[in-house]
């Protein structure tokens, strides 16, 4: 089943962000690579792609995992976490209605 997976960052978090951003997409791509992930992204803390020293509020993932414990655990495991950009990382199930 999808989860969602969504990560608030901490104000100034930037420069931690940046530092942990390998290892954290390395999890990302072991995710697409197994064909579990369907969405992943950044949300820029301005209105703008490139949001350069304004840096990130957070982030999205939606990914297959096989429980709701299972999700949890692979958020928390996050280099995201462990580097203290994320302040708090919510986990709820997701059900994908549209596109179909």
């Amino acid at each position: 089943m999808p989860y969602l997976i969504l990560g608030e960052d901490a104000p100034g978090s930037l420069e931690a962000r940046l530092a942990a951003r390998p290892d954290h997409l390395a999890r990302l791509q072991a995710l697409q690579a197994e064909g579990r992930l369907l969405l992943a992204g950044p949300c820029p803390a301005i209105d703008s792609p490139d949001p350069g020293p304004a840096g990130f509020s957070g982030s999205l993932i939606v990914a297959e995992f096989s429980s709701l414990t299972e999700a949890q655990a692979w958020a928390d495991a996050d280099p995201y976490v462990a580097a203290g950009v994320y302040t708090a990382v919510m986990v709820k199930p997701f059900r994908k209605v549209l596109p179909a």
